[in-house]
């Protein structure tokens, strides 16, 4: 798994057991690699290249993941079945019926020797979706017992059931992609703790400028990317660039935090599972429990860093079961769709 927030290569060895129709599973070993700067680079700046160029990086990230993925079954001494691998977002605009995300499959499962299941957006987006999330439907099988899945990626998206008992999902706002494009600004790669936030102040223009943003009246399903990032947020912090780093900081968890306590407050739900960086991010997860009326859990280590990796491991299960895995009710597809597709 690579996420928009770039901060590396998940790689989760995960094992899925289904006994009398419920779903278990166990993360075996997992770690996290850090990006060689070159590529984080090309990767945030991939969006902007030629169709030449993004084809070039989409096989040789391809090689990139499989290799690594061969160093880790080498070093941990284990045997996989098969690959499920994201991959890393470049282009997502589901309105105009694409999406693309890049480490080819072929090139992975070429590398590492292993069978590759990836490209699991583009079935939905083809019928009509927006291709995301399609975490939710590990959030159903996995995560039952609570209410309320919250992700802390670079977007923040959360995962229900509705009083009817279909899946509902969709992105909530972006989250540690602004703190994170905020503490580059101060030489850092993340606000440790929130330390930087804490110590500034709000500052009311910019929220107010933030929370009208239009997205946030669309309903679902709705999604965010990078392009949505660029030319929404970075725009306004242009405005505010005179003010103190801290300052913007603050407001930015303002912000999050105001949004993400609004949508799950109105779903008046008891308890939620929090996940990804910003689970570990002290300031921000103290800011939504004070807004927040439902009680909420952040699990163990492996379960916050890696749970994205182990429902794309997941989402491949399903490929090989002939099961959907993405959901219509969660995307707004016209049909739900088995994701993947899978290389040799």
């Amino acid at each position: 798994m690579s996420g928009t927030s770039l901060d590396g290569l998940d790689i989760c060895y995960c094992s899925f057991q289904n006994t009398n129709s419920k779903w278990q599973y166990s993360i075996l070993a997992a770690e996290t690699i850090k990006y060689p700067i070159q590529l984080i680079n090309q990767l945030k700046e991939a969006h902007k290249y030629t169709a030449e160029q993004i084809t070039a990086l989409d096989f040789s990230y391809g090689k990139f993941l499989g290799e690594q993925v061969k160093r880790f079954v080498s070093e941990h001494g284990i045997e996989a079945d098969y690959i499920a691998s994201h991959g890393h977002t470049v282009l997502h605009n589901p309105t105009q019926g694409y999406t693309l995300q890049i480490g080819k499959g072929a090139a992975i499962a070429a590398s590492s020797g292993v069978p590759c299941i990836s490209d699991f957006r583009s079935g939905d987006v083809s019928r009509g979706g927006q291709g995301a999330p399609l975490v939710p439907i590990g959030d159903k099988l996995l995560f039952h017992e609570f209410d309320i899945c919250l992700n802390l990626g670079g977007i923040a998206n959360i995962s229900y059931n509705n009083t009817r008992g279909n899946r509902l999902a969709y992105d909530i706002s972006v989250c540690n992609m602004l703190l994170n494009h905020l503490a580059g600004l101060a030489g850092k790669k993340f606000d440790c703790g929130g330390a930087i936030g804490k110590s500034g102040q709000i500052i009311p223009e910019m929220l107010q400028e933030l929370e009208n943003l239009e997205y946030y009246n669309q309903p679902s399903p709705k999604s965010l990317g990078r392009e949505w990032f660029e030319s929404h947020i970075i725009a306004i912090l242009g405005r505010y660039s005179s003010y103190r780093l801290a300052n913007l900081m603050r407001t930015a968890y303002e912000h999050i935090s105001s949004r993400i306590a609004y949508d799950c407050n109105k779903l008046e739900k008891k308890n939620i599972l929090a996940t990804g960086g910003g689970a570990k991010n002290d300031f921000l997860m103290e800011l939504i429990q004070e807004k927040i009326k439902a009680s909420i859990t952040i699990p163990d280590s492996n379960t916050i860093d890696f749970k994205e990796a182990l429902i794309f491991a997941f989402l491949g299960v399903l490929y090989l079961q002939n099961e959907p895995g993405a959901l219509a009710s969660v995307t707004g597809a016209y049909s739900n769709s088995i994701t993947g597709c899978l290389y040799h």
